[in-house]
């Protein structure tokens, strides 16, 4: 009889019929079976969806929990879509970095890794502003949270010049210590700076930089009402120039809701040459990227939390099925087929939006798994709990219960 580290009976797998009976060893999965397995810890997932663990491409980690500190202001002007108000936004939620210190945003952000794990989040891009008013204290804080859990979550750290490196003189020598001191990802927002010619050098340097350090290249672009922002164009040219295709992840990227349509396919085309992926958060914003359209032709793109009670965003659990929701009524996600979509966009398409290879539940897999509350991705959506179990690299690292007990009464 085959031995298991853990088993998973009574499951229910995306695309298959019946149930499904998984055996998990060395932290892999070792077995599927049609009969049910038995050896090691079991686990009754009594005909629930198991899946594959979330992936969050785009995470402001370093600004979690603030919101209660600064309040609405920053909320007020970023919300109008304009680009002079996104433009304001920022620099009103810059003043949050005059406190910046190590300590506080180790808690904060280990807070918030923790309710990713207990939410079934195995994987986030982490954007950290790495400039002269943030300096490294939140580079710091989040690699340090990035270090203690790497045994159960993927942390990338992203260096990310918040204030722009033209507009910001110094944030480029900040971002480069950054790398060197252990961050996994270049950062930039090229968007911000004043002029386009600014905004390329923005581009060119960050890629120059991501090249010297052989590591991948991820930018806040276009994220202002403006059809002539061209940011997330400018990169993924920038992924062919300097050889970092399938490299490069374009955030936001909301401009793009009103490019003509000849605008838009030309970016497509580029991005599917350079392998560009795209992270699109509809719920922090008004406009947000052709998420479905991209989706449609096969390009790499997922959905990002984006941000957890910051002076940006004063909501968010960090509960990726919940952000799903939301956007299933902003993108107008509402068919079953659509569904299946918008959970691909926070399991494997998200993976590969960030350069990963994506999660599957197929022998000799990473046994990265969440066992669901529900049957299907229509009921998991809809209701949107934690996992009632969270199992990473084959161990089980949460559990979860939700139930109400009436006294009606009569």
């Amino acid at each position: 009889m085959t031995s298991f580290d853990l088993v998973i009976n009574n499951a229910r797998l995306r695309g298959h019929d019946g149930p499904a009976h998984l055996g998990i060893t060395g932290g892999k999965i070792s077995a599927i079976s049609k009969e049910a397995l038995s050896g090691g810890e079991t686990i009754d997932a009594e005909g629930a969806l198991v899946s594959t663990s979330f992936v969050d491409g785009h995470m402001h980690l370093c600004k979690v929990y603030t919101y209660r500190s600064f309040g609405d202001a920053t909320i007020g002007e970023y919300g109008t879509g304009t680009m002079g108000g996104a433009m304001t936004g920022i620099e009103l939620a810059s003043k949050i970095k005059e406190k910046y210190h190590e300590s506080w945003i180790y808690d904060n952000a280990k807070a918030a890794a923790l309710n990713a794990i207990k939410h079934g989040v195995l994987h986030i891009q982490a954007f950290v502003d790495t400039d002269t008013k943030a300096r490294l204290e939140g580079i710091k804080g989040v690699m340090r949270v990035r270090d203690e859990l790497k045994d159960v979550i993927k942390i990338e750290v992203v260096a990310f010049p918040q204030d722009g490196l033209l507009r910001d003189p110094g944030a480029e020598e900040y971002v480069q210590e950054a790398m060197k001191l252990g961050a996994d990802v270049v950062g930039g927002i090229p968007w911000i700076e004043y002029t386009d010619a600014q905004s390329q050098e923005h581009v060119t340097r960050m890629a120059k930089l991501a090249q010297k350090h052989g590591t991948r290249l991820a930018m806040l672009n276009d994220d202002a009402g403006d059809a002539n922002l061209r940011t997330s164009e400018m990169l993924a040219v920038a992924a062919l120039e300097f050889g970092l295709e399938g490299k490069v992840t374009s955030c936001h990227a909301r401009a793009m809701a009103l490019y003509p349509e000849p605008t838009f396919r030309r970016l497509a085309a580029l991005a599917e040459q350079a392998q560009m992926g795209f992270i699109t958060d509809p719920h922090t914003g008004p406009l947000h990227l052709r998420a479905l359209e991209l989706f449609d032709m096969g390009q790499a793109v997922g959905i990002g939390h984006d941000d957890i009670e910051d002076p940006y965003y004063p909501w968010g659990r960090y509960n990726m099925l919940e952000i799903a929701f939301l956007s299933a009524h902003i993108l107008g996600a509402n068919t079953r087929a659509r569904m299946e979509n918008l959970f691909d966009m926070i399991t494997e398409r998200a993976s590969r939006a960030i350069g990963a290879t994506p999660k599957k539940i197929t022998e000799g897999a990473v046994a990265d798994l969440l066992v669901h509350s529900h049957d299907d991705v229509h009921e998991v959506l809809n209701h949107h709990l934690p996992p009632k179990v969270v199992i990473s690299r084959g161990k089980v690292v949460a559990r979860s219960t939700s139930s109400t007990e009436f006294s009606l009464g009569g």
